[in-house]
């Protein structure tokens, strides 16, 4: 359930977030169609030790942005100033699908900001709006695209799964045409291959075993390419990581963080 958010006002906009814990602070991104209900249940799943912080993105949830045109960059920037609006210095990172787009980009353009990065089931390049099945889902209108993206986001057993279908139905935004041609503007013009090998960050890429679109391949090129990056490739999963297997991936990221902690044990 999603609980009247908080709110950091940084330049032209006010970011809407909600937490859970205390700790470690991570900054959660959401993918494209969601927004930080994404990870109302994902964030408890972090467990002791961790702040988990979601919140909406420009043009998403609950956040105030003009409605002026955007790229990847101008949503990394926002993260970076939420964390320093939240009095951080450095945070953690965890970016999925869309949102891996906004991570990469804030650890190439904000270094100093992230103090781990992981990202999920994502591209390093806006090649992902060509692949077959995200194409298709992107030319439907956005009141269109719940079906496709039971089968693009969860597996068999998971659509199976009466209340992972429910949970993965209410974390799906219905944006105006308008507001959602906005949001994929910003992508068409992301390319950050070439840069990863800047990205200094202990990092970790998390990929579906079986996700149609950001396949396990992919992350271990983005892997490669960034120095000491791992890829652990989830079994059995597609794309919806965070949501049918929450738990796995939660425990990946908790693992992760907390072998990067922002301040060093005394």
């Amino acid at each position: 359930m999603t609980t009247t958010p908080n709110r950091v006002k940084t330049g032209e906009i006010e970011i809407a977030y909600a937490e859970s814990g205390a700790g470690e602070p991570v900054i959660l991104l959401h993918g494209g169609e969601s927004t930080r209900v994404q990870y109302d249940t994902f964030r408890p799943l972090l467990g002791g030790g961790i702040r988990a912080i979601a919140y909406d993105q420009r043009d998403s949830g609950e956040s105030v942005n003009p409605p002026t045109p955007y790229d990847i960059r101008t949503l990394a920037e926002d993260c970076a100033a939420l964390i320093r609006g939240l009095g951080y210095e450095r945070a953690h990172i965890f970016g999925s699908s869309f949102g891996g787009f906004i991570a990469l980009q804030v650890a190439v353009s904000v270094p100093e900001v992230v103090q781990s990065l992981t990202v999920g089931a994502t591209f390093s390049d806006a090649s992902a709006l060509r692949a077959p099945v995200a194409s298709e889902i992107v030319a439907l209108s956005p009141s269109q695209r719940d079906a496709r993206m039971l089968a693009f986001a969860l597996s068999e057993r998971g659509q199976a799964d009466e209340a992972v279908v429910a949970e993965l139905k209410s974390m799906l935004a219905h944006r105006s045409p308008e507001v959602d041609a906005r949001r994929l503007a910003a992508i068409p013009g992301f390319d950050l291959t070439d840069r990863l090998p800047e990205i200094t960050a202990p990092t970790l890429l998390l990929y579906g075993e079986d996700d149609p679109v950001a396949r396990p391949e992919i992350g271990q090129k983005i892997a490669d390419a960034i120095p000491g990056a791992r890829l652990e490739v989830i079994a059995g999963a597609r794309h919806g990581i965070t949501v049918e297997f929450a738990r796995e991936t939660a425990q990946l990221l908790r693992d992760f963080v907390l072998a990067h902690p922002t301040r060093p044990a005394q």
